[in-house]
């Protein structure tokens, strides 16, 4: 793990073990380093490997859950940290909760604070349009910035959590058990999420990126924001797409060529026509 290199993309100091320190490394993560699957429509493979995507994110890219919290977990236990690796599910629209392999979910322990007495949190860089910040292992509301989420025990894993989303935000909710795992347990869903044409990274080209004031959100062409500033504009050239990766995501996209450029936005406008077509 090049750790120095880690965290000057994170662009944090390297700190002790607290939970304020804790904090401030999860904002900076979700905060620089954006949620995206561009690698799938770049016809570049990827593994759940976490210290392949710690290389990665060192390099200027992002990723999507297994990707970015693999690789935070890795760099969190490098500094010290006390943490777990669990199988969680993501409950989409239209669809029912249940542990589907599909959201690697991390946990801390050992940190106490006056918010968190007993010192465990859910902590979650990888869940897209969702946390800012961690959040106190502990069944309650919490708000951050214009978004309030919930955190119960989960009625589809026994002894374990329910993330309740808020209700602007892209899923419903995300459950997951206590049980700790490695990196292999998602490894055949990584390989369904990034080939199967019913994988919703395979049909749009998504990117999020949190703030505390909001989320901002890429969806093909569609640029939205939830949140202070919020809107929708359609971005209609190339140039506007990767002007918005870069200033808006931070995503500037060095490794990517000039023809892979072209042919990324060609598939992106294409994608985008055939829903529009099809709506």
């Amino acid at each position: 793990m090049n750790t120095a290199g880690y965290l000057r993309r994170l662009g944090v100091e390297q700190a002790p073990p607290t939970a304020a320190n804790l904090r401030a490394l999860h904002v900076a993560h979700v905060e620089r380093v954006p949620y995206e699957a561009l690698e799938i429509w770049l016809d570049r493979p990827t593994t759940v490997d976490p210290m392949e995507s710690a290389a990665r994110i060192i390099g200027g890219r992002g990723g999507y859950c297994y990707h970015l919290n693999g690789a935070f977990s890795q760099l969190a236990l490098a500094l010290g940290y006390q943490v777990t690796r669990h199988v969680g599910g993501v409950h989409k629209r239209g669809g029912e909760s249940g542990i589907s392999g599909d959201h690697l979910v991390l946990t801390v322990r050992g940190l106490p604070d006056e918010t968190n007495p007993g010192g465990e949190w859910l902590v979650d860089p990888g869940l897209g349009d969702a946390l800012h910040e961690p959040l106190p292992l502990v069944a309650g509301t919490y708000r951050q910035g214009p978004f309030e989420y919930g955190l119960r025990p989960s009625q589809v894993a026994p002894g374990g959590w329910r993330f309740d989303h808020d209700p602007s935000g892209s899923f419903v909710g995300m459950d997951f058990g206590l049980a700790a795992t490695d990196m292999s347990a998602f490894a055949a869903m990584h390989r369904h999420l990034t080939t199967s044409p019913e994988s919703g990274f395979v049909r749009w080209a998504t990117v999020h990126r949190r703030d505390a004031r909001g989320v901002d959100s890429l969806r093909g062409p569609v640029l939205s924001r939830i949140g202070a500033g919020a809107g929708s504009i359609t971005l209609p050239t190339s140039r506007d797409y990767f002007a918005a990766l870069d200033d808006v995501f931070r995503l500037p996209l060095d490794d990517v060529g000039p023809e892979d450029r072209d042919r990324l936005w060609r598939r992106v406008q294409a994608a985008h026509e055939a829903w529009l077509t099809s709506a």
